[in-house]
């Protein structure tokens, strides 16, 4: 038997340089290293629990041993949503309620069935949360499907992991859990929450298609179809169910709002909040290019010529051996790593002709194509919809962010859009990105919990010619 990779003691302070001193930094890394212990500092993040849980021998990556449970079966249920299994998930942050039962729920370990963009079943895992708290908005307990933001394109990256290990560090990887903290935020109102960790993240068989829309639309409707054959879960038939994101979230909440009608209309949803979606990747590419959050940029184009083997055809043609070494050292790297290591980076590095990976995409009409199909906005959304927006986003583009707004109105959508009107905190250190996603979060929450308990949203799409 082997050990997950140890988790950090309580004293080690997670936003020393000591404390990253065995993650590899590229030159020049202090900016990237301050980004890091920002996130860390912004969303109070803690060490986990110092004891380990010992689980079979399974993957390694970057040390981290992947528990087999992540390890997909041959064949897969017939039916989207279908549990492939299910285990016991101990939350890393929790606390021994009065009556007993753990605060802020009871967790479960998931794997279940959905369909690729391709059109193929794929195992997807994430987790389940049974909240301790009780649910005061009327009808039966809500639930709301997570999104989670960037984490990275490791296995060891899932967010069902960070909820186990919100602050996973080596010497080879760092991981971190920022969104802990909206998940236990949604905990607290006494909705259900289940949490998807996305194609191929977590799960072993493939690389995580990072922004991919089907794939992640598919992934957090599917979640929400699974979470109701949980044993000991209390959500109901009649459940509302809510969609909630942020960043890559975001868009994965977005593009479930617009494919929930056709894919999933089973799933009784009430409302969704899509802060900072990713709408438009090719302004998404240009934003991230040059930036904190440049590996990023490695982990959407590994995942589109995994899943497009004539994109992979043009990029491998287009790409030097520097860009081909950074790619494939992306592939298993988390968030926090990857900032240290690339953050800053620009793609002209590494092309063969020493233009932008965005340029070269442009100058092929086939490759366009393939990153114009993962537009948001081409449908109108299902239910009412929140869209935050950070006005001084440059990261993840406010203007196209503030687009999607305009294509749904368009559409006739019911789309509650919120500027976050904030001063610019620093160019492409992904501050400006961040911020919102801590400011806006309790906003966020509340009205989804409005769309939960059965109040009705009006749109203020009337707004959008006098809107930031």
């Amino acid at each position: 038997m082997r050990r997950i990779a140890p988790r950090l003691r309580a004293p080690i302070d997670p936003t020393s340089p000591a404390a990253f001193a065995g993650v590899r930094r590229r030159p020049g890394g202090g900016r990237a290293l301050a980004v890091i212990a920002a996130v860390a500092a912004c969303v109070g993040l803690t060490a986990a629990p110092s004891s380990a849980s010992v689980v079979s021998p399974g993957e390694v990556s970057r040390g981290v041993t992947i528990p087999a449970f992540y390890d997909p079966p041959a064949t897969l249920p017939s039916a989207n949503g279908a549990l492939v299994r299910t285990e016991p998930l101990p939350l890393g942050l929790s606390l021994p309620g009065l009556d007993g039962r753990p605060l802020p729920g009871t967790a479960t370990r998931l794997m279940y069935r959905s369909t690729d963009a391709n059109g193929r079943p794929v195992a997807v895992t994430g987790a389940y949360i049974e909240p301790s708290a009780a649910w005061h908005g009327g009808g039966s307990r809500p639930l709301v499907a997570f999104a989670s933001g960037t984490m990275g394109q490791g296995d060891q990256c899932a967010a069902s992991m960070a909820l186990q290990y919100p602050l996973n560090l080596t010497g080879q990887t760092l991981s971190v859990g920022y969104d802990d903290l909206a998940i236990y935020r949604l905990l607290s109102t006494g909705a259900a929450v289940v949490v998807t960790d996305y194609v191929g993240l977590g799960a072993t068989d493939r690389l995580h298609t990072y922004v991919n829309r089907l794939d992640q639309g598919h992934a957090l409707l599917d979640a929400a179809r699974a979470a109701h054959a949980v044993p000991g879960a209390s959500i109901t038939g009649a459940s509302r169910v809510g969609l909630y994101g942020y960043s890559q979230g975001g868009g994965a909440s977005a593009a479930a709002a617009e494919l929930q009608p056709s894919y999933a209309p089973d799933v009784n949803l009430a409302g969704t909040y899509a802060g900072a979606p990713p709408a438009d990747l090719t302004s998404t590419m240009k934003g991230i290019d040059g930036s904190a959050l440049a590996g990023a940029l490695g982990w959407a184009i590994n995942g589109f010529t995994q899943s497009d083997p004539a994109l992979k055809t043009i990029l491998d043609a287009n790409t030097n051996a520097a860009g081909k070494a950074a790619l494939q050292d992306l592939s298993t790297m988390c968030i926090g790593e990857a900032i240290l290591t690339y953050g800053f980076a620009t793609s002209t590095k590494w092309t063969t002709s020493g233009r932008s990976i965005a340029a070269v995409i442009a100058a092929n009409p086939s490759a366009q194509a393939e990153l114009d199909a993962q537009r948001i906005g081409t449908l109108k959304p299902a239910g009412p919809v929140r869209l935050a927006t950070g006005t001084q986003d440059d990261i993840v583009p406010h203007a196209q962010a503030r687009q999607l707004a305009v294509d749904w109105c368009q559409k006739g959508g019911n789309v509650t859009y919120q500027p976050l009107v904030l001063p610019n905190l620093g160019d492409k250190i992904l501050t400006n990105h961040l911020t919102p996603l801590i400011t806006d979060q309790g906003d966020a929450v509340s009205w989804l919990t409005d769309r939960l308990s059965g109040k009705a949203a009006t749109s203020n799409c009337w707004t959008m010619p006098v809107q930031p």
